[in-house]
């Protein structure tokens, strides 16, 4: 909701230039430094340090999440609701952004906290209500245990922990090498990165949103064109390829945007959208005619494995949850044979009922020899997933470490801190510039 060429200051007071201290000059012109001056007062008050005059595009996403904080707060708001405000932060920011919720709280504000990261409700919240289906199921206390408030979530006893055993990873079947793609405003979104996964292996790529694993994903599936380097599947060549041409090689992709990437076909039944990538082939059609009977019939078959609710395969697939609409694409997905999975936020908006079903489905992939990419912001999910994590920052891999890895160093490693920057600061504040 920030307008990134603007400053902070311009940002908190768009809207609002009169009542908050701005008032146009005699020649139109509005008064900047009493708007820098309210912005630096009231942050200063909330502990919400922010310098007024710096562009919000140059900012990281923790402080961007303070600048719409404050926007709320010079407004003299007494109660703020923040919906899964997480999402996009390293878990650096996230302490950074509790102790802030902390200070609020002490000066008399009300904060009404949405997230489905039972780690974080139980360490911010005073009390906690649970809803599901729309419906308030409970109440609990933050002492109360995670399993019991899954439970509550979604109405059963869920394991909370992804049950896999240790892998022996074979040959390396899949490999990027110098991969370089520009975003839509010709930026290096991903910039020379390589990579390998090897068959029986679950690669984690984790980073905090918007550091080019969008369009890695993409880029493997052919939906964004490659200006330099390599994309290879048992030795052949998936640059130059159509998306189709790369579902037929018999690569599997769940995007992180069900509606908005192709996913689910909201108009679509749910048998129709189980056939997506399969409707061209025996035995579900040809080149004139579907074979309704059979599509069908692997609708019934699907929804029974993978629990989608409703049963009725002439559902609009768009009328589903979100949870069922994503075991759709899992289900269409995991149907046919495949020699790579790549699974793009794969539980993104799903209850932890769904999530736990999800992963199982992911795990028994790599147990049957594939090689598979989980790309998540959820750092929780890549360190319960990978065998490997592929730590991303600014279109680079930074640095890949095992899931034994902290959060803490995973995190510095989010915010592109590695022990080479780490020395390069601590010799520049020494004056040290010895190679």
């Amino acid at each position: 909701m920030l307008v990134p060429v603007f400053t902070v200051a311009e940002n908190v007071i768009l809207g609002d230039e009169r009542e908050l201290g701005a008032k146009p000059g005699p020649l139109g012109l509005l008064d900047r430094r009493r708007a820098r001056k309210h912005v630096r007062e009231v942050s200063e008050r909330y502990g919400l340090p922010i310098d007024p005059d710096a562009l919000v595009e140059h900012l990281p996403v923790g402080t961007q999440q303070r600048v719409e904080i404050v926007k709320a707060l010079v407004r003299d708001a007494r109660t703020l609701i923040l919906d899964e405000p997480t999402a996009v932060l390293t878990p650096q920011e996230i302490e950074d952004l509790f102790v802030v919720m902390n200070s609020l709280r002490e000066a008399g504000k009300s904060i009404v906290f949405i997230t489905h990261k039972l780690k974080e409700v139980k360490e911010i919240a005073d009390r906690i209500t649970v809803i599901r289906h729309g419906a308030v199921v409970g109440e609990a206390d933050p002492s109360a245990s995670e399993q019991d408030l899954a439970s509550l979530m979604v109405g059963r006893t869920v394991q909370l922990v992804v049950d896999k055993q240790p892998t022996r990873p074979g040959a390396a079947s899949f490999e990027i090498s110098n991969l370089t793609v520009r975003d839509q405003h010709g930026n290096a979104a991903v910039d020379n990165l390589s990579l390998t996964v090897r068959d029986s292996e679950i690669l984690g790529i984790a980073g905090v949103q918007g550091n080019g694993q969008s369009e890695l994903a993409e880029a493997i599936m052919g939906l964004v064109p490659v200006e330099a380097g390599s994309i290879t599947l048992d030795g052949k060549s998936l640059v130059g390829r159509s998306p189709r041409q790369i579902l037929d090689a018999g690569v599997g992709f769940v995007p992180e945007d069900r509606g908005h990437d192709g996913g689910v076909v909201g108009e679509f039944s749910i048998a129709e959208n189980l056939v997506l990538d399969l409707y061209r082939s025996a035995p579900y059609g040809g080149p004139l005619s579907l074979n309704l009977e059979h599509i069908q019939q692997n609708a019934r078959t699907r929804i029974s494995e993978f629990d989608i609710r409703p049963t009725d395969p002439a559902h609009p697939a768009g009328k589903l949850s979100g949870g069922n609409q994503q075991k759709v694409v899992v289900a269409r997905e995991l149907s046919r044979p495949l020699r790579l999975l790549v699974a793009s936020q794969p539980t993104r908006g799903v209850d932890v009922g769904a999530m736990e079903f999800i992963h199982k489905r992911i795990v028994a992939e790599r147990d049957q020899g594939r090689p598979v990419i989980v790309v998540s912001t959820e750092l929780d999910e890549v360190l319960a997933l990978a065998d490997r994590i592929a730590v991303m920052y600014r279109g680079r891999i930074v640095a890949t470490v095992g899931p034994e890895t902290s959060r803490e160093e995973i995190g510095l490693l989010m915010a592109g801190i590695t022990n080479d920057s780490a020395d390069t600061d601590a010799d520049t504040r020494t004056g040290d510039t010895t190679p």
